[in-house]
């Protein structure tokens, strides 16, 4: 928001879904953008959106959004606003959304949505559906420590049954920059873990317990199919830990040696790339991800329809 905000990356303002966009359709891809502008006041601040000044700014930017993925012309998915909702869960009296309030009917389209942040959550969806029709939209629950049926309703309470789809968020980091003695800023204050997943689907954590979980909300939410964003790439050790770069982890491994796993959880796409700078990537994983997606793409799991 404000003064760098993502209009004024390309010329005219918003120009950068315009080629963002044609770059991806030029490989062949589906174009997905994540909406991220509620952390711009501070993450967590649920005063901001009562605040007419930047919810003003906040519509204005979210319906040249829309208005630029509609002007595509291309089917394209869209992340809402990754861990705000977990903010709003936590902060929201007895984790209800319809007790935050929000400017919301301030927006012409949404003058029948309530000010409250299920009302911001509807608005959302009321914006992509009028400028953005090929759009498919998601909203990302945050767990944090809650199980899944009170995850499940609270999204249920936000209207998120309404969207096209869910997004999971898978871990965001690989699981040895949490696991070395000092981890790096963006990898602290995650806890003890353990953070590796067990392959074998025997100790905890492991791969069949975070499907069951995404499951279970799933299930509240009208089966609507799964996205999974923000998959770490690192690769498989047996050590713990690792450097920047080249930090341990194994979803990728895992996940594209059991795509029919997913599948049959009605999970329809992953989205992998590591979420902070230190992350593993393409550049440093040692040709994992295009070994495995090249296996993946030469014998992919059918998805049940």
């Amino acid at each position: 928001m404000g003064s760098g905000s993502w209009p004024t990356w390309n010329s005219p303002d918003g120009a950068y879904i315009t080629y963002v966009s044609a770059n991806v359709k030029a490989i062949g891809a589906v174009p997905m953008f994540t909406l991220y502008q509620m952390a711009s006041r501070g993450e967590g601040n649920l005063s901001a959106v009562n605040d007419p000044t930047f919810m003003a700014s906040y519509w204005a930017q979210v319906k040249l959004m829309y208005q630029k993925i509609g002007a595509t012309g291309l089917p394209t998915l869209v992340n809402l606003e990754p861990d705000f909702w977990g903010f709003v869960l936590t902060g929201a009296p007895g984790g209800d959304p319809t007790k935050v309030p929000a400017r919301v009917s301030m927006v012409t389209e949404c003058a029948s949505q309530p000010d409250t942040a299920a009302g911001l959550a509807g608005c959302l969806l009321t914006l992509g559906r009028t400028y953005a029709p090929k759009a498919k939209i998601g909203f990302p629950p945050s767990f944090w420590g809650r199980d899944a049926t009170t995850v499940g309703n609270f999204m249920a309470k936000l209207g998120a049954d309404k969207a096209d789809f869910i997004v999971g968020q898978t871990s965001d980091r690989d699981a040895g920059c949490f696991e070395v003695a000092s981890p790096v800023a963006e990898c602290a204050g995650r806890g003890g873990g353990p953070f590796y997943w067990d392959e074998n689907n025997v100790a905890t954590p492991n791969f069949k317990q975070d499907l069951a979980q995404w499951s279970a909300v799933r299930s509240i939410l009208g089966n609507l199919p799964m996205l999974f964003w923000q998959t770490p790439m690192g690769v498989p050790s047996a050590t713990p830990g690792g450097t920047p770069g080249h930090y341990r982890d194994n979803h990728v491994h895992y996940m594209l040696t059991h795509p029919t796993e997913y599948t049959a959880a009605g999970v329809f796409a992953i989205v992998f790339s590591g979420g902070g700078s230190t992350s593993a990537s393409i550049n440093t994983d040692g040709g994992q991800f295009a070994r495995m997606f090249q296996a993946y793409v030469a014998n992919p799991a059918p998805y049940p329809h």
